[in-house]
């Protein structure tokens, strides 16, 4: 991904070296880590494992970013940059105006207006102070635990958080949330299956428009995304951790379905075939 003379988002508030609060809900990333987690102790499955993670508590250290961090920091600033002037522009053309989210960097925990988080939690959206929060740490791990590497696939997981913000922005997530609250086990999992889809359906958005304004994409770069997508499927994380998958049990959708709406919107940048609210759950 060619990002060359790219200009930087200052919507970033850096409380690396800040920590505390317990975890909050995961986002596109946590399932990556609890999953590793899983895997490398051998036993239990993945929502016994989240579970553990939110007694944990963060505790001040100091920290000292290194220069490879500080690269990503660079990164993401531009991505971030990316997603304020498609969204901007997408709003303009649907007659709306896009207010940009804050990314907020953070090392070991934070303290978001949803609660605690730390770094097993992943990249995450909080709807209630409309900042995306992220530990650097976590691009180091992709290809580690999953072997999703690649700029393309790091740019997706920050365009998916902001999809989220995008969701919220459009009406759409405080509805979902309600629903989720007032639901069953099984209905609250589809309608946060339908959120995720529709979060991927809008990086893929970003990515084409992205593409079509600043020709930055390179050869390779939607197959690191579409891998990324794959290997992030719940149906994948809980056969590697545990041999099988409990389809009731999803909450960000199946590999296939993640690389089909994440794919979907890179290939048409049309908003209005977002549709992950409207079809029956079995046709996501």
């Amino acid at each position: 991904m060619d990002l060359s003379g790219r200009r930087r988002s200052t919507n970033v508030d850096d409380r690396r070296g800040k920590s505390g609060g317990k975890i909050a809900g995961l986002g596109i990333g946590g399932a990556i880590i609890v999953a590793l987690i899983t895997l490398l102790t051998g036993r239990g499955d993945i929502s016994e494992v989240a579970q553990q993670l939110t007694g944990q508590q963060g505790q001040q250290t100091e920290y000292v970013p290194s220069e490879q961090e500080e690269q990503l920091r660079e990164f993401a600033e531009q991505i971030l940059a990316s997603t304020e002037d498609v969204w901007t522009a997408e709003f303009k053309r649907m007659g709306k105006k896009y207010e940009p989210p804050t990314l907020v960097l953070f090392h070991g925990s934070v303290q978001s207006g949803c609660g605690g988080a730390s770094a097993s939690s992943g990249p995450f959206y909080c709807s209630a102070d409309r900042c995306v929060y992220l530990d650097l740490d976590f691009f180091n791990e992709m290809p580690k635990s999953l072997g999703a590497g690649g700029d393309f696939a790091y740019a997706y997981v920050i365009a998916h958080e902001v999809g989220h913000h995008v969701e919220n922005l459009l009406g759409i997530l405080e509805p979902a949330h309600r629903d989720m609250a007032q639901s069953n086990e099984t209905k609250k999992n589809q309608i946060s299956v339908r959120v995720e889809l529709l979060a991927d359906f809008y990086a893929g958005v970003w990515g084409y428009y992205e593409n079509k304004m600043f020709g930055s994409l390179e050869d390779g770069d939607l197959e690191e995304a579409i891998n990324a997508a794959q290997k992030i499927g719940d149906d994948y994380l809980q056969k590697n951790a545990r041999g099988y998958a409990s389809p009731e049990s999803f909450t960000h959708g199946t590999s296939a379905q993640r690389m089909r709406w994440l794919k979907k919107g890179l290939t048409t940048g049309d908003m209005s075939k977002g549709e992950t609210f409207s079809v029956p759950y079995n046709a996501l």
